[in-house]
């Protein structure tokens, strides 16, 4: 107990990037190019799918709500990483630690339902087309996006509790850029298996069923089907496998790709070349301009 509250006091240290100070000048301009591009995007499905009559489908509904979930996972994650590279302090508190994985947890789960969902909005479009609007009417929508966003955050809670309970050594680095399951976990002082079990079973359970989801809403499309395996490839990798077998440099580079491209491919995968999404954007322009 006294470790943890020596630990509460101190906080953490992320220690990022071990590369010198011109390679971080040069990953800060990248990496807040990339994190620019990507809220540009997914703002823009986000303003669309509002201003655009033809949008109120429930697919773009769902797509939306990604969209959305997709901005908070990002700022959950990347703003931190940018301010290491500058050199900023790198110290954060026990609670701030715990706040972040707690959201990055969240937003990631309710995505991973989301996507689920939207499987099955797919599923009801293609196999029942004459059912599809009264089935998927505006209170199912609705209640479908409050199942997979407080899904999402409870298992969050019950993780980040589980990890955050456990007696910390007197290493305060965690070797990430964020605070991550596995670079957290390494820090403890006690037996871990518990831990291990359940974040295998919480991951095997959203990552594998939801990536399989994700493949039947959008098997007409390759590249739906490379950036599920992207995204769930890299999230398996780190979180789907034992404690003795983590790499925690690999890991970051891998954490790089998932939470830093993949996010920028979504808008223009899922909508920004869709017919559908394309004309809402000529009609909105032209509405701006008129207003001009």
């Amino acid at each position: 107990m006294e470790q943890k509250q020596n630990k509460s006091a101190d906080g953490f240290v992320i220690l990022g990037f071990n590369i010198n100070e011109t390679l971080q000048n040069i990953f800060f301009v990248l990496f807040l190019l990339l994190h620019l591009i990507t809220l540009s995007g997914h703002l823009a499905i986000v303003v669309l799918s509002l201003a655009d009559p033809t949008l109120s489908t429930p697919m773009y509904f769902f797509l939306r709500n990604l969209s959305f979930i997709e901005i908070c996972y990002t700022l959950v994650i990347v703003p931190q990483m940018l301010a290491n590279f500058l050199g900023k302090s790198r110290r954060v508190s026990f609670m701030a630690c715990a706040s972040q994985m707690y959201f990055f947890i969240a937003f990631g789960g309710s995505e991973c339902f989301l996507l689920v969902v939207m499987a099955y909005d797919r599923y009801v479009a293609i196999c029942n087309p004459l059912r599809y609007t009264l089935v998927m009417n505006q209170n199912l929508c609705m209640q479908l996006l409050m199942v997979a966003s407080v899904s999402g955050f409870t298992i969050s809670l019950g993780l980040t509790v589980l990890i955050f309970n456990l007696p910390f050594c007197d290493s305060h680095n965690i070797n990430h850029f964020f605070c991550d399951i596995p670079p957290v976990m390494f820090l403890a002082c006690s037996d871990t298996h518990v831990n291990e079990m359940a974040v295998l079973l919480v991951c095997t359970m959203i990552l594998i069923k939801c990536s399989q989801g994700r493949k039947k809403a959008f098997s007409t499309c390759v590249a739906h089907l490379v950036v599920a395996v992207l995204h769930y490839g890299c999230a398996i990798f780190i979180y789907i496998r034992p404690k003795a077998s983590y790499s925690l440099n690999e890991d970051k580079v891998v954490s790089l790709i998932y939470t830093n491209v993949t996010p920028m491919l979504y808008p223009v995968i899922y909508s920004l070349r869709n017919k559908e999404v394309k004309g809402a954007l000529k009609r909105v322009w032209g509405r701006v301009l008129t207003l001009r």
